[in-house]
């Protein structure tokens, strides 16, 4: 008998819940049955600030920026993707405010290799040097066997955030010249190619040049509000002087990201908050983007109360052998 009711009481629990089921085809799941994966992303409004204090970062093995200190935002290039530190492709660091330092070596080498590196290219062998508070330009100008020039002149921002340089003094096969139209005679229509050239123009008698189109990445944009020639170095000022995201901190050298999504290596950071700190505060944090896990596994790691991530890395320049292929 007991067999019996249970039976009879599975068919009724059974029955009511097809009657209530009835408008319905049974072909079709019920609604919550349906489910997508589940996405890692942050809302589009989500941005990753970023801030940099006294760091070197090397662009390439030879190009160096010395940024004394920078806040803005590392932004994906590509929609829906967040940055990554594995490809320096997919995220742009736009500056809100900063002091960027470039020496003359440096500024020398991305001339000759980013800007005029075109076979093409008008100008050749330049040479950047500073003379008093001014900067000096020699080269070779390519037309037949090649002029040489020299052009010393003054640095000043534009409007629009680039750097002028007006000559204030023009030679060309040692004797001296007026005006870069006469400067550059033929070539001229070369020179403002942006096949031949990237980040090189001419207006008027200024030459005018874009660090954003300039340099190889990672990229960096930013409206440049002064320039000055320092010692050894172009410093650039960009924007207005902002309070950092590590305000109070007791490292003096250090990379911080804050918010958004950040991935590095099979990691990613949701809502990020990590510090990349300098081992050795005894001099700048020197950090090269294409050898970023190289120095973190060379460093360590701790874990903040509240989640974040605090790495401390030593510096590219003192890690015996980078171990990533580039």
């Amino acid at each position: 008998m007991r067999p019996t009711l249970l039976l009879a009481a599975a068919v009724v629990i059974v029955s009511c819940r097809s009657g209530n089921n009835q408008s319905k085809p049974a072909s079709q799941p019920p609604a919550q049955a349906v489910t997508k994966p589940p996405e890692i992303h942050e809302p589009e409004e989500a941005e990753t600030q970023v801030e940099f204090v006294n760091v070197n970062i090397h662009l390439d093995p030879v190009l160096v920026l010395h940024i004394r200190h920078l806040t803005g935002k590392f932004l994906p290039t590509r929609k829906g993707q967040p940055p990554t530190f594995d490809d320096k492709l997919s995220y742009i660091v736009a500056i809100d405010s900063a002091e960027v330092g470039v020496s003359m070596a440096s500024m020398t080498y991305a001339m000759n290799t980013y800007v005029f590196g075109d076979p093409d290219a008008p100008l050749k062998n330049l040479r950047l040097s500073r003379q008093g508070s001014q900067i000096k330009q020699s080269g070779t100008l390519k037309k037949g066997i090649g002029i040489p020039f020299e052009m010393v002149g003054t640095m000043s921002a534009t409007p629009d955030g680039k750097i002028r340089i007006h000559p204030t003094r023009m030679k060309a096969a040692h004797l001296p010249v007026k005006g870069l139209m006469k400067l550059f005679g033929l070539d001229m229509a070369k020179l403002i190619n942006t096949r031949n050239t990237k980040g090189f123009t001419v207006d008027d008698n200024d030459v005018i040049l874009d660090p954003t189109l300039m340099l190889p990445p990672p990229k960096m944009r930013g409206r440049i509000t002064a320039i000055r020639v320092q010692d050894d170095e172009i410093i650039q000022t960009f924007g207005k002087e902002k309070a950092g995201l590590a305000a109070g901190s007791r490292h003096s050298n250090y990379i911080a990201y804050r918010g958004g999504v950040v991935r590095f290596g099979r990691l990613t950071m949701i809502d990020a908050d990590m510090r990349l700190i300098d081992a050795d505060p005894s001099d700048p944090f020197d950090f090269f983007p294409d050898h970023y896990n190289d120095q973190l596994v060379a460093g360590y790691s701790k874990t903040t109360a509240s989640g974040g991530l605090l790495v401390y890395v030593p510096d590219y320049n003192k890690i015996s052998k980078p171990l990533t292929p580039r």
